[in-house]
Formats: structure tokens, sequence, C-alpha cells
């Protein structure tokens, strides 16, 4: 029976879970309580927690944990949800076949003790070459084998009812660098290609009915459909290839530039970075790099507030350079 350690004050008022027995005494049940607990999972880790448990681990050194937080986002491996790391579908897929090929690399000792070898070189306890020696051996030969035995996603390729609507023929779901796309069968010929979220029955469809909020297209009035690209989410028309429209998904958030009539959205860098500009772009080059909320700063009154992080905590300031208005989020 597992008890919390509690201090003597606390185990000389509260009576004993269970009373004083002896060896083979019989025992009368009582009640039977039929009640069931789940465990719950661990809370996904935020950029402070998951240095946290790097610094536990011994994994890495302070000077490079930043880059290994912008490296699992860059490469798309994983992406923040309300400030914690969620894993993207190529995070899951690069992870699981990096694990199968190279088991002793991926385990979180391997990596500590390395840590502790390369200490030791310093401090002229151990010698690098018989070091690197000893671990060379057996990397190659993993390496060789992953060569030969590992999946190569790109050349697997799944046929699809979906035809294509440049050239009619069936499309293809196919792995790129940005997770599963479709392409067509007709390639080189037929380059067109689409989002896995936009096809029938994905993520990004819910049903025959486009988004209503999107309006209209702008240059030939049909619906505009909510597609995702490799700098985020944007208006397209559903008329496409034969009309190319799009615009950006605005926040309703207005651009605080002077005579500017656009609103805020947010796009992503090639880097992978969120960033938020003007719909006007480019005629308005206004950019953010915090989440505008639309609150007004009560100090100064301006129209929103900029969310920003520092150390793992969350707070709201003013983005106005003349006011120092601060709040925890």
């Amino acid at each position: 029976l597992y008890v919390e350690a509690k201090d003597e004050k606390e185990e000389e008022q509260e009576p004993a879970i269970l009373p004083p027995l002896e060896v083979g005494q019989k025992l009368t049940l009582h009640e039977l309580i039929p009640a069931q607990h789940f465990t719950q999972a661990p809370p996904r880790y935020s950029e402070a927690t998951l240095v946290k448990e790097l610094e536990e681990k011994g994994i890495g050194r302070p000077s490079t944990y930043a880059a290994i937080l912008s490296t699992i986002q860059n490469r798309k491996y994983a992406s923040k949800n309300k400030g914690r790391f969620h894993p993207t579908e190529l995070g899951q897929m690069v992870t699981s076949l990096l694990v199968e090929s190279f088991p002793e690399i991926l385990n979180v000792d391997f990596t500590a003790k390395m840590e502790e070898r390369l200490d030791d070189i310093e401090d002229g306890r151990k010698n690098c070459v018989n070091t690197l020696s000893q671990f060379w051996g057996p990397f190659s030969d993993s390496l060789k084998a992953a060569e030969t035995s590992m999946r190569n996603l790109k050349q697997e390729v799944q046929e699809t009812d979906i035809v294509c609507p440049d050239c009619g023929k069936k499309m293809l779901k196919r792995f790129g660098r940005f997770g599963h796309f479709l392409a067509c069968s007709g390639y080189p010929e037929c380059r067109y290609t689409q989002p896995l979220d936009d096809a029938p029955g994905g993520a990004n469809q819910t049903g025959a009915e486009p988004a209503p909020e999107g309006g209209k297209c702008d240059l030939c009035g049909s619906p505009l459909l909510l597609k995702r690209g490799r700098y985020g989410e944007f208006w397209a028309c559903s008329s496409y290839p034969k009309c190319k429209f799009t615009k950006p998904v605005s926040l309703d958030i207005p651009c605080p530039e002077s005579g500017c009539s656009g609103f805020l959205s947010q796009r992503r860098s090639k880097k992978g970075r969120t960033f938020y500009s003007c719909t006007q772009y480019p005629k308005c080059k206004f950019l953010l790099w915090g989440k505008p909320i639309a609150e007004p700063c009560p100090q100064c009154g301006a129209k929103f507030l900029e969310e920003k992080s520092r150390a793992g905590k969350t707070y709201l300031c003013c983005n106005q350079s003349d006011c120092n208005y601060k709040k925890d989020g």
C-alpha cells in the first residue's frame, strides 16, 4: 500500500489506515467500492519544461538549448500550440525511423554518457581518438544497415480515388518534407499537387460547402475555401485552377499604421517562425513577432496588446514605443 510521506505531527494526529495485524489473521470484508481511476498523461512540454528535462537528463549544454528548440520547429518536427509542443506527422515518422535503425544512439543514456566522455577528454582523463573509435565502429555498422533496410518514404506512393482537376488522372498520396500530400500520377507531364488536408475528407474539409466566413472571390465571385500552405492558412478561390485568387486570413484586428485600412493576419516565415503582418502587404509593411490580442491598452488606448513570453512565462504588453503598459498573460 502506497502512502505519501508525512511529517511527525500529521502522523500523530491522523489514525493509521490499517489496524495492527498478525501473520495469518483472517479478515472480514466490510465494503468493496468499485471505483476506477485512470492515470493522467503528463502535460506536453513547453520551452521551459523541455529545457528543464534536457538539463535533468544531461542532454546538451546551455549553449545548445536554443538551437534544439529552433531546430525541432524549423524542420517541422514539432509545432507550438498555446505554448506547448505538439509532434507533427513528419516528426513522428522521422522519430520512428531513427529509433528503429539507431536504437542505441536515440537512447537518452547514450547522449548523457557521451557528454561525460567529452568532459573526460577535455580534462585529459580519456584519449579523443580512442573514444571516437569506440563510437564509430558500431555506428558505421548501423549506418550501413540503415542504407538498405530503412524505409524510403519518398518512394512510397499510395493510389487514391481522387481525380486530378487539371488532367483527370488519379492522384497519388506521397510523402515530402512537410508530410503527406497529393500529387498527380501523370507527373512529369502534369505537376498538379494538393495538400492532403484539402482533399475530400481531409482536415480542412467539412463537407461540400466552403467555409462561410471566407466570403466570395474578388475576381470571379466564387466561394473562398480555407487552405493551408507552407506559410500558414489562407483563403483561396474554389474555382482553382481557373481562378488563382488568394488572400490572407484576417484576425479582425485593424492595422495600427496611420492611413492603412488593412487587418493583421498570421503568417509563417521561411524558417518556420510565426509572425503577424498586414493584409495590405506589400503596400503596408507593418510586421509584428508577438501575437496581437484584441484587447485595447488601458493606459494609452492602443487597439490591441501584444503577447510575448520570456523564461517560460507569458505576458501582455503594449506595442506602442511610448507606452510601458505590461501585465501577466
